[in-house]
């Protein structure tokens, strides 16, 4: 069985007939160092599932495990663990390509005490970009669930470390995330998601919506404090003029067949899906002008809190969200939806359709939902915490935002958020070595590291334990721990942001 993969081929067939599209399969680097036989930096491509360290590096020992090696059983079953010891670094398991799903082995390696995966192709061809089950695969609860980060390499990569490791060689591997860090030239941070309005399509749009009411909150302090702006895009296809008439399409589409939703499961019918599509993205739009654009994530939520049964998935529902939640006149929206039942095109979608196709450093949008940060697509688990993570490692460093940097929650917590990178191996002790980008503290004048929870704290963290470590570089690391009583000093390598002493 060959694994469902994010690499779309330059003719991908859609519902009715066909349309070119093309995918950008962006590469990271990836650090291999041995005490023989590798030393050097290699191609590599990070997952559409896990969390990912933006702005940060992850180092770690890999492990080979040959009784399970294409990682598609529990290790369990073979009495493997990769939790990591005391002063040793932590365990970056490597399987093969095959069998099943991507996100099921990240599933199993993580389950085992693994702090990040590496999938070596099976066959020499370009590196791909691994996705997620398609909804309704087998096994495809658990994708929510994957906190460490994936990464795909070459076959060729894949053979040198098993070979390495064959012959008793230790084979050390450094991910680094700090050129997929999403820069921006100015202080604020642009980003945009691309969704639909179908709430009952199966898993991808439960996601969906859960990160939109998760991220609701901070996405409002975000944008009032003018240190983000948000865009909302939905995708839309269109019906070749050939089946314009025929009933497939009347169903699916609205202005005579250019702007569709097909293939979306159960559920609402396509023009339903469209219309709300262009509702949603006409009350941003009139919302942006009156300068509020934060009210779309209240009614996306309350919409979908008060409307989404099929019964009330009606212009009537929405109105009275529109006119109670946020005060817009949906008189407003109504003008700028136009007639969705005339031949002509209509601006917004239009609009919406240039966005979808125009050439950039993330190709074109092939993939529900997609989050674009800075213009380039963000990998990983779509989930508040990790997503303000990546958020901050967009700003340049002079711009870093007190809530990418501080150690309170006075305006929301992104530092306990559940999917924080920085938990070591599932909240073990286990000496991982981590470096964060613009994370440093100084107690005392000196380079101070910041070290996690004891047992007696919180949930969320509660209140940062210092220690003084001389010109040691300090990360933040919000360690949970279950059972120790002691703080736990993190290892910081390298520089972090030049507070280096």
């Amino acid at each position: 069985m060959r694994e469902k993969f994010g690499v779309v081929i330059s003719v991908c067939i859609l519902l009715w007939g066909t349309c070119l599209c093309s995918f950008v399969v962006k590469q990271n680097c990836l650090k291999v160092t041995s005490l023989w036989s590798i030393n050097g930096d290699f191609d590599s491509v990070i997952g559409n599932f896990g969390v990912h360290r933006h702005g940060g590096t992850l180092i770690g020992t890999v492990v080979y495990p040959r009784p399970n090696k294409r990682g598609c059983k529990t290790f369990d079953e073979f009495h493997i663990s990769f939790e990591s010891r005391h002063a040793r670094l932590p365990v970056v398991v490597l399987v093969d390509r095959g069998d099943c799903f991507f996100a099921l082995k990240a599933w199993f390696a993580q389950r085992a005490g693994a702090a990040a995966i590496l999938i070596a192709d099976d066959i020499n061809e370009p590196l791909i970009t691994m996705a997620t089950p398609e909804d309704g695969q087998a096994h495809g609860e658990y994708e929510q669930d994957i906190t460490i980060p994936s990464v795909f390499i070459s076959k060729s990569l894949g053979d040198r470390i098993k070979e390495a490791l064959n012959n008793g060689d230790i084979v050390d591997v450094k991910l680094d995330w700090r050129e997929e860090s999403l820069l921006h030239p100015i202080d604020r941070i642009d980003y945009e998601f691309w969704m639909n309005s179908n709430y009952d399509c199966g898993p991808k749009c439960d996601s969906q919506l859960e990160f939109i009411k998760n991220f609701k909150g901070a996405a409002r302090i975000l944008e009032q404090k003018g240190y983000i702006r948000f865009t909302p895009h939905y995708m839309t296809w269109y019906c070749p003029d050939a089946f314009v008439l025929r009933k497939r399409c009347r169903s699916q589409c609205i202005n005579h067949g250019r702007y569709c939703a097909p293939g979306l499961g159960p559920g609402y019918n396509g023009k339903d899906v469209m219309i709300q599509n262009l509702r949603q993205a006409c009350l941003f739009k009139v919302a942006n002008e009156s300068g509020k654009p934060w009210l779309w994530w209240d009614y996306i939520t309350e919409f979908a809190n008060h409307c989404r049964s099929e019964e009330k998935y009606t212009k009537e529902c929405s109105d009275k969200v529109i006119r109670s939640l946020t005060g817009i006149d949906p008189e407003k929206i109504d003008s700028c939806m136009g007639d969705t039942e005339a031949d002509v095109e209509n601006p917004v979608l239009e609009a919406e359709r240039e966005a979808r196709i125009r050439k950039g450093s993330h190709g074109e949008i092939t993939i529900m939902p997609t989050l674009l940060i800075n213009n380039r697509q963000y990998r990983g688990k779509l989930e508040k915490g990790a997503v303000l993570k990546a958020i901050c490692g967009g700003f340049q460093e002079r711009a870093k935002r007190s809530f990418c940097l501080s150690e309170d929650d006075e305006e929301f917590d992104a530092e306990a958020d559940g999917s924080q990178d920085m938990v070591l191996n599932g909240g073990r002790n286990s000496g991982e070595q981590v470096e964060e980008q613009g994370r440093c503290r100084r107690v005392n004048g000196k380079a101070a590291v910041l070290v996690g929870e004891t047992e007696n704290q919180g949930p969320d963290g509660g209140d940062w334990e210092k220690q003084n470590f001389g010109a040691v570089v300090g990360v933040t690391i919000p360690l949970k721990l279950d059972h120790l009583d002691i703080c736990f000093p993190a290892i910081a390598i390298g520089s972090c942001s030049g507070n280096q002493q």
